[in-house]
């Protein structure tokens, strides 16, 4: 028996290898990274039924499904007056096809600081927990006070009145004029100007030759990002340390500009940038991947918000122009929407559909 290999023509190998060359040129729309082949999974699946979980829930699935009651006559004659025949014969039909039992054991209760605490359809107005709570102001409270209380109350509001006057006097009179005319160019308050994230990355001595002799002054590169999608980039240049840093600072929160996150956490798929001699090539990575980049550019994702991120510089390293193509890369993303508006095409994103949008 021969164990040589059967003859192919030039032209078989070359269709081959254009075949396998047009199937991984495709892009993925989400940023889990494609595998050649089906791997299997690195743990056993283990039921709920196995580990006990579903006799634990028990109980507690029995007094949910007691207040899931079905619509009483009472009931669907309020409904009819309120939707049409069409639509009550949709309700009934949906109430028959999806057992109360699924509604308790598949449904998911959110688990975010901002959730509601209570079962409740929204249908009626409560005014104890719907209704926010008036603050009560000092003079209301007073009669809540002993005669002593408001004794010192008063000498105290009589000794520290004038101080205060003088206080606020002070800080209007040393109002920023740099400060002032920024809060009037980006329409943001002082507060939220101070809430910004500000790093200074690159920093630097210059000098200019002139014909009265060498002027040096020092360079600063600034980003500031909001942390929530905002970013942008700043230069500076000035005599002083203090004068650079703060033009390259005020630069670059007038320069901030939005920054598309996917899943508020990574970049749309791959982009790169191009500044001078310096390219950077960032990628989108899964959830719980981190920020495994460089210096600049991790600190550019965390003003930005981006929590998972890949970053690779292949040719120059100067820090000015990675700053820079960074910065390029997160602003020119091709988004999916778009691909899919210009091919003519409506795109749903699969991950954010099933399982009720918990993706992580």
């Amino acid at each position: 028996m021969s164990s040589s290999r059967t003859y192919q023509c030039l032209s078989c190998r070359l269709k081959q290898s254009a075949k396998q060359g047009s199937n991984n040129t495709r892009r993925a729309f989400h940023s889990t990274p494609s595998q050649q082949r089906r791997s299997r999974p690195k743990y056993e699946s283990v039921k709920a039924s196995s580990m006990g979980l579903s006799e634990s829930r028990q109980p507690e699935i029995e007094d949910m499904e007691a207040h899931l009651r079905p619509y009483t006559a009472r009931e669907k004659k309020l409904l009819a007056m309120k939707y049409t025949p069409e639509q009550m014969a949709a309700i009934e039909a949906g109430e028959k096809a999806i057992p109360t039992r699924d509604l308790v054991k598949q449904g998911r209760f959110r688990t975010d600081p901002m959730r509601i605490d209570y079962i409740d359809d929204f249908a009626t107005v409560r005014p104890l927990v719907d209704t926010p709570s008036r603050n009560v102001k000092g003079d209301e409270s007073a009669g809540l006070r002993e005669g002593k209380q408001l004794e010192k109350r008063a000498q105290g509001q009589e000794k520290g009145a004038g101080d205060r006057q003088t206080r606020n006097k002070r800080d209007d009179q040393e109002v920023d004029p740099h400060m002032l005319r920024l809060m009037q160019q980006t329409g943001m308050t002082k507060e939220e100007i101070r809430r910004i994230r500000v790093k200074n990355l690159v920093t630097h001595r210059v000098v200019n030759q002139t014909r009265m002799g060498k002027i040096q002054s020092l360079y600063f590169l600034t980003i500031a990002g909001n942390m929530e999608g905002m970013l942008g980039i700043g230069e500076g240049k000035a005599a002083e340390d203090e004068d650079g840093r703060r033009q390259a600072m005020y630069s670059a929160i007038r320069n901030m500009k939005p920054i598309p996150r996917y899943e508020e956490r990574t970049i749309y798929g791959e982009v790169e940038g191009k500044v001078g001699a310096s390219v950077v090539k960032l990628s989108a990575r899964p959830p719980g991947f981190g920020n495994r980049c460089q210096s600049l550019i991790y600190e550019l994702a965390r003003a930005a918000g981006i929590s998972d991120l890949a970053a690779r510089t292949p040719r120059s390293r100067n820090k000015m122009n990675v700053v820079k193509a960074a910065f390029q890369a997160l602003t020119n993303q091709r988004l999916p929407e778009d691909v899919a508006r210009a091919r003519g095409k409506k795109l749903v994103d699969v991950r954010g559909v099933y399982y009720g949008g918990l993706v992580h």
